[in-house]
């Protein structure tokens, strides 16, 4: 079983987040913007935590394939973590 990534879930949404607003891959006219997500994906870091906060509760899919609750938890946890820096 993994053991989870060393990269928060709040610095990865906000680092997808950064890159869908300035790379030419998404809606961005950077061809190249992965040095420019390094430097500013914490700009993004509220959006991201409202990302979490809005999947803190899983769908009826996910609910099918999985238990809501540890998902929740799981969440929640991300969050708590994340605000415990702050």
């Amino acid at each position: 079983m993994p053991e989870g990534g060393h990269t928060s879930l709040v610095e990865r949404i906000a680092r997808v987040l950064c890159g869908a607003e300035h790379s030419a891959n998404a809606e961005g006219s950077k061809t190249s913007a992965g040095e420019h997500v390094n430097q500013h994906w914490p700009k993004h870091r509220n959006q991201a935590l409202a990302v979490l906060h809005a999947i803190r509760e899983t769908d009826q899919a996910g609910a099918g394939a999985g238990d809501p609750v540890l998902w929740q938890r799981m969440v929640d946890a991300s969050i708590a973590s994340e605000n415990s820096k702050a």
